[in-house]
């Protein structure tokens, strides 16, 4: 026994496609019109509205929210000039002082180098006129002692003494050279 399966529905008609049949096309076409009239109707009216007044919210909201970024950039670039101005004011200030503080200081080591160096200079020339007198003591005492060298050296070598005008005229002489 063979067994047969299928998919039509025993009693019905077998003919052409519904929508290709040549008898239900003007039906059909009149029902296509009614049914874009009324979805085009339809969107028209109540669809598009809404999605058009959605839209147009989101534009003025991007608007008003851009408007917002542009204020608080323009703030923000104003905060900055000030902070940069307020910076290069203190800056200039700080260098200001550096330069006053430093003028300060050397005027003041001026006025110390100068006090050391005078009473260096005070020193000095204590020293030097102890140097002087020192030495003028000491040739005090060099021509005294010459004259008592030479004139032990001539009596040792010759055996006679000579005189003191002599030996100092000698002395000095010598010292003259």
């Amino acid at each position: 026994m063979a067994t047969t399966t299928h998919t039509e529905v025993p009693g019905t008609h077998k003919g052409t496609f519904p929508p290709f049949n040549a008898t239900t096309f003007a039906s059909q076409l009149i029902w296509l019109v009614i049914a874009f009239v009324f979805l085009y109707v339809m969107m028209s009216k109540l669809a598009l509205p809404r999605i058009g007044a959605i839209i147009e919210r989101r534009e003025q909201q991007i608007a008003g929210d851009l408007a917002a970024a542009d204020s608080l950039k323009r703030q923000s670039d104003e905060a900055l000039a000030a902070y940069e101005k307020a910076l290069a004011d203190a800056r200039n200030r700080a260098q200001a002082i550096a330069n006053e503080t430093r003028e300060q200081q050397a005027a003041e080591a001026l006025t110390r180098r100068k006090a050391i160096e005078d009473a260096l200079n005070a020193k000095l020339a204590d020293a030097e006129k102890s140097i002087a007198a020192t030495k003028l003591a000491a040739m005090a005492n060099v021509r005294g002692i010459a004259a008592d060298a030479a004139k032990a050296i001539v009596e040792r070598l010759i055996g006679l003494s000579p005189s003191e005008n002599a030996v100092a005229e000698a002395v000095a002489d010598a010292l003259k050279r």
